[in-house]
C-alpha cells in the first residue's frame, strides 16, 4: 500500500489532466523507497457539489489523502508526503497560473489488525517486480 485518492472540484475538469495527475502521484510514488509498486493505488473522484472560500464558483480544490499500513517512522512519512506534494505542484503549476485552485494533502495510518487485504496483482506482475 499506499492508496492515494483524489477528490477535485467539478470545475477542474476541464482545467486539469486528473488521469495525468494520477500518473504523476503513481510514477512519484515508484520512486519512494518504503512504497511497495504492487500496493500503490491512485484513484480520482470528481465532486459535483461544492462551496469554496467567498462562493465564487470559479474556485476549485484538489484534496490527496494518502492511506497506509502504520509502522513507519513520521520522518519516513514527512518525506514522503512533501515528495508527493511537490511533484503534484509542479505538475499543477500551469493551472497555478490561470486558476483559483486550492491544493491540500493529508497522510494517515492504517490500523493493520481493521484493514485486511488479499489480491493477485503481484502473481501478474513481471519477475523483476515481484520483490517489493
Amino acid at each position: 500500500m499506499p492508496h492515494f485518492h483524489v477528490e477535485y472540484s467539478g470545475n477542474l475538469e476541464d482545467r486539469i489532466d486528473m488521469a495525468g495527475l494520477c500518473e504523476c502521484i503513481r510514477s512519484t510514488a515508484t520512486e519512494i523507497d518504503t512504497f511497495p509498486m504492487p500496493g500503490i493505488r491512485v484513484r480520482a473522484t470528481r465532486v459535483d457539489h461544492y462551496s469554496i472560500a467567498d462562493g465564487n464558483p470559479d474556485h476549485g480544490f484538489i484534496d490527496i489523502s494518502i492511506r497506509l499500513r502504520a509502522g513507519r517512522p513520521d520522518e519516513f512519512k514527512q518525506d514522503a508526503a512533501q515528495q508527493i506534494f511537490e511533484a503534484v505542484k509542479t505538475y499543477l503549476a500551469p493551472a497555478f497560473s490561470q486558476y483559483s485552485i486550492a491544493l491540500s494533502l493529508e497522510m494517515r495510518d492504517i490500523n493493520p489488525d481493521l484493514s485486511p487485504k488479499t489480491g493477485t496483482i503481484r502473481d501478474h506482475l513481471g519477475p523483476s517486480t515481484q520483490e517489493t
